[in-house]
Parts: structure tokens; sequence; C-alpha cells
């Protein structure tokens, strides 16, 4: 382990840290323009809505609901010999289903964000690209016009080699 345990996924110690205090700040800087407008500036509700999806998203959200409803079951089950719940479990549907209607409105709302995210993002790297071409082109145009004054003087150094040769030859008996 030694040095390996000090990083992760191979990055620096000191980046390690400064993502760990990335993730203690509540707002974090983007340098993309489309993120920091999708992210830092959101309405209140986007960034509810965005984290409650990324929470319903994750492993630990699935660990948590399996034990609550481990020990749910358990509890109606084993363990009490007066149930609150007791076999259909009517309760514990009526829960599953209140999480269901309040997380598929969210669900929806962060994939539309995102799909948002997505097209800006688009849009943003094809400005950028037509910018990139442009800058190519001039580029391309530069580099013709050197190529054609580099013939031009290969042109006139050959007629000074002629001549010098030409001299050259003309002095000799």
């Amino acid at each position: 382990m030694g040095r390996r345990a000090d990083r992760r996924d191979g990055q620096s110690k000191e980046a390690v840290v400064a993502k760990d205090s990335a993730r203690g700040n509540r707002l974090r800087r983007f340098r993309h323009p489309i993120n920091r407008a999708m992210v830092e500036d959101a309405p209140l509700g986007a960034r509810i809505a965005d984290r409650v999806t990324g929470y319903l998203g994750s492993w630990r959200f699935i660990i948590v609901q399996t034990v609550i409803v481990g020990l749910w079951l358990l509890g109606n089950v084993a363990i009490l010999s007066q149930p609150f719940d007791p076999y259909p479990f009517i309760l514990l549907n009526l829960a599953f289903s209140t999480q269901a209607a309040y997380a598929a409105p969210l669900i929806l709302l962060a994939g539309n964000r995102a799909s948002l995210r997505d097209r800006l993002t688009l849009e943003h790297a094809a400005e950028e690209t037509d910018i990139e071409d442009a800058q190519n082109r001039q580029l391309l145009e530069g580099n013709m016009e050197i190529l054609k004054r580099v013939e031009g003087l290969e042109a006139k150094i050959l007629e000074l080699e002629k001549k010098i040769l030409a001299a050259i030859d003309a002095g000799r008996p």
C-alpha cells in the first residue's frame, strides 16, 4: 500500500487534497461557461432536484433503502408480536408509492436540465470549433504566402547560382 494509499487513481497528493477541499465547498467554481450557468447560477428548485436525483441514483441510497426495507420486514414478520404493518405490507407499499410519486418528477426535471446542458455544451463546442477553423484557415493562408515567397527566393538563388557558375566558367581559360 505505502505511497499508493495516499493517492486515488494515480493522482498526486495535492490533487487529492484539492478535490477533497472542493467537496467541502457548497458552490464549486466551474471554468466552462455552460457548467457555470447550469450549476452555480441554477435556481434553488433545480439544485434540489439535481441533488435528490444524484442521491437516488447512488449506491448509498440503494443500500440505505435495502436496510430500511429489511428492518421493516424483519420487524413486522419475526420480531414484533403485534406488527404495525402486517403482511401484505400495505403501509410499506404506500411509502414506496409516495417515494416514486416524488422521485419521478425530480428525475424528469434533472434529466431535462441535463439534456439542456448537453445541448448548450454542444452549441458552445460548435462555436469554438468554428473559431478554430477560421484560425486554421488564416494559418494555412499565411503558410501558403510564406511558401510562395520561399519559392520566389529559391528561384532567385538558382538564377544567382547560374550567373556565378557562368562567371566562373567565363573566367577559366
